[in-house]
């Protein structure tokens, strides 16, 4: 593997693992697609760094759980940002 691509995947894991970030979240903070990102962090760390690895897929895995609870807030905020323009 690229050293280049080693680094980013090791440097995105590790970003994750520490912050608890989404794919999305990460996906903005290096630049790159969010396909990418979770490519890095699904297949390609695996090979790299086993116990990142693991650390990263619990992140990853608690993001999942919570999805739908973020969906429903965002929605709700999104709703509630359209009502009090519409009262001015």
């Amino acid at each position: 593997m690229r050293d280049d691509l080693m680094r980013r995947v090791l440097q995105t894991g590790e970003y994750v693992a520490a912050t608890g970030a989404t794919v999305r979240g990460a996906a903005n903070r290096f630049g790159v697609s969010k396909s990418t990102v979770h490519k890095d962090l699904t297949e390609r760390l695996q090979t790299i760094d086993g116990e990142l690895y693991r650390k990263v897929r619990a992140v990853l895995e608690f993001n999942r759980s919570e999805r739908h609870i973020r969906g429903g807030i965002a929605t709700r905020m999104k709703y509630k940002k359209v009502d009090n323009t519409e009262c001015l």
